[in-house]
């Protein structure tokens, strides 16, 4: 069972947070949301998370968000407090090569769904970001346009994926210096473009992206 709600027409002034204009019930909603689908390199990174209502207006108190709309320190403290205080957590992500391989809208709904599928806890229902369903779960699940914006799980799953997704990348800046990962997290910034043109592309860099279609670096690689 599938359904879609379509949020575009959310006032920007404010957010309406759509599990504060539900009834009350214990219903275990996992929010679900992914990061990284415009990267050059690293995996599309995905989490799912569910929070109990009771944590909900602290939530909100602390000014919970999109990430994109957050700043890295504001990130890192909501990603803390949500995973201290939800009720199970999981991240799943695909590979730069499962990218190349089933295009990126693909592998950002297989992301979803493995962050789903380990969760410890089933929901009863998924909420996910965007207008595409994400095959093969084993509860209902509800798409939501914009739903980092307008559903506090789905903002949290955004917080913690995005945290998760550049603590990664920062790591792996260290093997692949010349890219400048450490600022851009991967995504295609002027100093990464120029690399690319140098270097060529690393085997974590997507090759079905077009900037990334040159001669693969083997020097890092072995």
């Amino acid at each position: 069972m599938a359904t879609r709600l379509d949020t575009t027409n959310s006032s920007p002034n404010g957010i309406s947070w759509l599990e504060l204009s539900m009834p009350e019930s214990e219903i275990q909603r996992a929010g679900v949301d992914e990061v990284g689908r415009g990267a050059l390199f690293g995996p599309v990174v995905a989490a799912a998370v569910i929070l109990p209502n009771s944590a909900l207006p602290q939530l909100v108190t602390n000014k919970i968000n999109d990430s994109k709309k957050l700043s890295l320190s504001k990130r890192k403290l909501l990603a803390e407090q949500i995973c201290a205080v939800c009720t199970d957590w999981k991240i799943g992500y695909a590979t730069s090569a499962e990218i190349d391989q089933v295009n990126i809208l693909q592998a950002s709904l297989l992301a979803m769904k493995r962050a789903v599928l380990k969760l410890s806890v089933q929901p009863d229902m998924c909420l996910i970001d965007g207008n595409q369903m994400v095959l093969g779960l084993p509860m209902p699940q509800q798409t939501i346009i914009k739903g980092d914006s307008t559903s506090i799980a789905i903002a949290a799953a955004s917080i913690v994926a995005k945290v998760w997704r550049d603590d990664l990348i920062l790591r792996l800046a260290t093997k692949y210096p010349m890219y400048d990962l450490i600022h851009n997290k991967g995504y295609g910034s002027r100093r990464h473009l120029l690399a690319l043109q140098e270097y060529g592309a690393s085997r974590l860099h997507r090759k079905s992206f077009s900037p990334c279609q040159s001669q693969q670096l083997q020097l890092f690689d072995i």
